[in-house]
C-alpha cells in the first residue's frame, strides 16, 4: 500500500463538516437498522408499503420500456403474495426463486417478503448438480422460476425435493415459454391477477428475527453455502446505507446491473433506492458497450457496482462522452486503488461509496467520508488482529488473548457478536460455528471470523488486503494476491491479472503464477521488461515463478474471476491452450514452457 493511502490527522480534519452534516443520516440509519427491539415490526415488506401509501405515484421501478409507481408495485406484490397464500404458503417456508434481472423478480422477491416466505435467489448461471444442491439444500415448499430459466430447471427437476403442486412458471417477454414444460407449471403472474391487492396481514406480522432471504455464497471451492438473511438485517442495510451512506433523494435514479442473488444489489442498492424513495433503474445484465448510454437514456444519477465492472469500463476506449453524466454517486465494492482515481476523473464521478461487507457476516464498512482507496469506517465495534499466516490462526499472547494491530499494519478482521451485531450463521450449524471465535479479548465473548485481511488505515478507517484463501506462501513469507495484482496492473502492458498460488513437487509452500491478458499478441510482450519491473517492486519470494497469457478468464456472476480452475490446471501445459512461460533459475526473462522444461519442473531439476 502506498503510504500516502494511511489517514493523517490533517486529512481526516478536513473531513470533520462533512462528518458533522453526516450527524443526522447516521442517527436515523442506526435508529432504523437497530434491531434490539425483537417486536417492532419491520421488513422488506413494510418498507414498500410505507412507500406506497406516502409517495405512491413516484417511479419505483424501470425495467426496459416498463416502469411502475410504487403503488402500482405494491399492488401487484400484494396479489402474488396472497396467491401464494392460498396455495398453503406460510411463513418461514423457503420458496426458490430463480429469475433473472427484470420487474417479476422483484415482485417475486417482495411477495414472498410480505408473507415471511423466504426468497431462496439461486444464481441463475447454475446448472447441473449444483444447482440440484442449492434447491434441495433449503428444502423449498415451492419454486418460482423465470421462463428463460425453465430448461435449465427442467434438466434437474427428477432430482428436486419441491412439490409438484408449487412449481410456478413466470412469463418472459423477450423469449416464448417453453412449450414441452407448459402443461404442468402453474403461471403465477396469470393465476394470481384475481387474488386481492391488498397489502397482506402477514407484512405486520414480521420481525427482525425472521428470516427474509437465503443469499447463497459460492467461494472458490466446494458447493454453495444458504446464508441467512433476515429482516433485522436488510433493515439494518436499509438504514446504514441508505440514511447514512448513500443518502439518495426521490428525484434521484439508481442503475443496477448486478444480480439481484447478490446481497449488493438487493439490499445495499435496493435498501438505498428504498430509503431514499428513489428510482430502481434496472438491467438484465451487465453490458460494458450499453453502460453509459443507459445511464443517459434513463437520467441515471447513482448505479452499483463492483471492481470488475469498473475496471470493464476503463479499458473501454475513451470517449468524449465520458463526462456526459448525471452520476453524483457510486455504491458498491471492489474497486481497485490502481484504478480508483482514474475512473472517478475520466466519468467525471465524485463520490465513491465503497464498502466492505459480506454476505454471511455481522459487520460492515462505508466510505462515508469519501476517501480514496478505501472501505471506510464502520459504527460497530470491530478489531483487526494480528494473524499467523503459517499456522493459519490469530495470534494469541501469553494470556490467550488477541492481539489488535497498529495504524498500517495488516491483520484478520473480526466483528464482535452481540444484540446489536448478531451472526446468524448459514443453514449448516456446524459451518456456522468454525467462523466464530471465543475469548478473543476477555472470558465469554464471541467474535465473528471474516476470513479477510484488513489494513488498519487509521481514524477507524480500513482498507480490503485479501481474502485468507488467496494468500500463499512460499520462501517461508506470505504474499498476498491482492498486492501483486496492484503492482502487475500498473504495467502499461497488462489489461488485467489474476494472482495465485501454485504447487511444484519437492518444494514447500506455493509459487506464484499470474494469469495475464495482455494489449498485443503474447510474443510481443515484453517478458525480460515485466521481469524487471516486478523485480524492482516486489521481494522475491512475490514475483510470480510462472505466467498464463490468456484473452478471457471464467468470472462468477458478480464478475469475480474464479482461481479455483487456474490453480487446478496450474503450470501444465497440456491443461490449456493458452501459452505458459516460467521464470527459471539464473535467467533474467520469463521462457515458454516445453514439455522438455515441464518434466525437468515436475522432476526437480530447477532449484527454485
Amino acid at each position: 500500500m502506498d503510504n500516502q493511502d494511511i489517514i493523517t490527522f490533517p486529512q481526516f480534519a478536513r473531513k470533520i463538516p462533512m462528518l458533522i452534516s453526516g450527524v443526522p443520516g447516521l442517527v436515523k440509519g442506526l435508529k432504523v437498522g437497530d434491531t434490539t427491539d425483537k417486536t417492532r415490526v419491520v421488513g422488506l415488506g413494510m418498507c414498500i408499503e410505507t412507500l406506497a401509501a406516502e409517495s405512491g405515484q413516484t417511479e419505483a421501478i424501470v425495467d426496459g420500456d416498463r416502469s411502475m409507481t410504487y403503488a402500482e408495485f405494491n399492488a401487484w406484490a400484494n396479489r402474488v403474495g396472497n396467491y401464494l397464500t392460498s396455495t398453503g404458503i406460510v411463513k418461514g417456508d423457503a420458496v426458490v426463486i430463480m429469475i433473472e434481472n427484470r420487474l417479476e423478480l422483484m415482485v417475486a422477491i417482495t411477495a414472498c417478503a410480505k408473507i415471511g416466505a423466504v426468497s431462496a435467489l439461486v444464481n441463475t448461471s447454475q446448472r447441473g448438480r449444483v444447482l440440484t444442491h442449492s434447491i434441495n439444500l433449503v428444502a423449498p415448499r415451492a419454486t418460482i422460476v423465470g421462463a428463460e430459466l425453465a430448461d435449465a430447471y427442467e434438466e434437474v427437476k427428477a432430482e428436486l425435493i419441491v412439490p409438484e403442486h408449487r412449481q410456478f412458471l413466470v412469463a418472459d417477454e423477450t423469449q416464448a415459454t417453453p412449450s414441452r414444460v407448459a402443461d404442468y407449471w402453474v403461471d403465477l403472474m396469470h393465476a394470481s391477477k384475481v387474488a386481492s391487492g391488498e397489502n397482506p396481514r402477514q407484512s405486520r406480522e414480521i420481525y427482525p428475527d425472521d428470516p427474509c432471504f437465503y443469499i447463497y455464497t459460492s467461494g472458490t471451492t466446494g458447493l454453495p453455502k444458504a446464508v441467512v438473511f433476515n429482516h433485522g438485517r436488510f433493515m439494518k442495510a436499509y438504514g446504514s446505507f441508505g440514511f447514512a451512506a448513500v443518502k439518495l433523494e426521490s428525484s434521484d435514479r439508481m442503475y443496477v446491473c448486478l444480480p439481484f442473488y447478490h446481497a449488493t444489489a438487493l439490499a445495499v442498492c435496493w435498501g438505498s433506492v428504498l430509503a431514499g424513495g428513489a428510482t430502481l433503474v434496472m438491467a438484465r445484465r451487465f453490458s460494458a458497450s450499453r453502460f453509459w448510454e443507459d445511464i443517459r437514456q434513463h437520467k441515471v444519477t447513482a448505479f452499483g457496482y463492483v471492481g470488475e465492472l469498473c475496471r470493464y469500463l476503463i479499458e473501454r476506449p475513451v470517449s468524449p462522452d465520458d463526462h456526459r453524466n448525471q452520476v453524483r454517486v457510486i455504491v458498491g465494492n471492489g474497486l481497485r486503488p490502481s484504478i480508483w482515481k482514474q475512473f472517478k476523473e475520466r466519468f467525471g464521478v465524485p463520490r465513491v461509496m465503497e464498502f466492505y461487507a459480506s454476505s454471511e457476516g455481522n459487520i460492515g464498512f462505508s466510505n462515508v467520508l469519501n476517501f480514496d482507496n478505501t472501505v471506510g469506517l464502520c459504527p460497530f465495534r470491530y478489531s483487526i488482529v494480528a494473524y499467523d499466516n503459517e499456522h493459519e490462526r490469530p495470534v494469541r499472547n501469553s494470556k490467550g488473548r488477541m492481539i489488535p494491530v497498529k495504524k498500517g499494519e495488516t491483520g484478520l478482521l473480526i466483528g464482535e457478536i452481540s444484540e446489536k451485531t448478531p451472526f446468524h450463521g448459514y443453514t449448516d450449524a456446524e459451518k456456522t460455528e468454525k467462523c466464530i471465535f471465543h475469548d478473543v479479548f476477555k472470558k465469554g465473548d464471541r467474535w465473528f471470523n471474516s476470513g479477510d485481511l484488513m489494513r488498519n488505515m487509521g481514524f477507524r478507517h480500513a482498507q480490503f488486503v485479501d481474502r485468507l484463501g488467496d494468500t500463499f506462501r512460499w520462501k517461508g513469507e506470505n504474499v498476498s494476491t491482492t498486492e501483486v495484482e496492484l503492482i502487475i496492473d500498473a504495467h502499461p502492458s497488462v489489461v488485467e491479472s489474476i494472482v495465485y498460488g501454485v504447487e511444484i513437487p519437492g518444494t514447500n509452500g506455493r509459487a506464484g503464477m499470474a494469469w495475464l491478458k495482455t494489449t498485443g499478441h503474447p510474443g510481443q510482450f515484453d517478458f525480460e521488461g515485466f521481469l524487471k519491473m516486478l523485480r524492482s517492486s516486489l521481494p522475491v519470494c512475490a514475483v510470480p515463478i510462472f505466467l498464463r497469457l490468456g484473452e478471457a478468464a471464467e468470472t462468477t456472476g458478480t464478475f469475480k474471476h474464479k482461481k479455483a480452475p487456474l490453480k487446478e490446471a496450474g503450470y501444465d501445459i497440456n491443461s490449456t491452450d493458452d501459452p505458459i512461460y516460467a521464470w527459471l533459475p539464473g535467467t533474467t526473462t520469463y521462457t515458454r514452457i516445453t514439455p522438455a522444461i515441464l518434466e525437468g519442473l515436475n522432476q526437480g531439476a530447477y532449484r527454485l
